[in-house]
């Protein structure tokens, strides 16, 4: 049995493990594309007990560039900035 599990980062909300026994190879090529899956942390191919990291693979099939900080990321970091002035700001 193979399967696919893709791990999206949603920044400060989380992250969530899509696992679907039924996807395969070129369905989540295609949700990579479509942007479905965004903000992708990792991508596992499980086959029989082995694990797999196919990350770049599936970026690269789905040419899309690996990006280095993610919207979530900048998004987080100017909450995490704006909840710091209002800390220090005189009341």
């Amino acid at each position: 049995m193979q399967y696919f599990v893709v791990m999206v980062d949603y920044g400060r909300r989380g992250r969530e493990a899509v696992v679907d026994p039924e996807i395969t190879r070129r369905e989540v090529i295609s949700r990579v594309v479509s942007g479905e899956y965004k903000n992708i942390s990792f991508i596992h191919q499980i086959a029989d007990s082995a694990v797999d990291d196919i990350t770049a693979e599936i970026l690269a099939e789905a040419a899309m560039p690996e990006a280095g900080t993610t919207g979530a990321d900048r998004q987080a970091d100017r909450f995490d900035y704006h909840r710091d002035v209002r800390k220090h700001e005189e009341v």
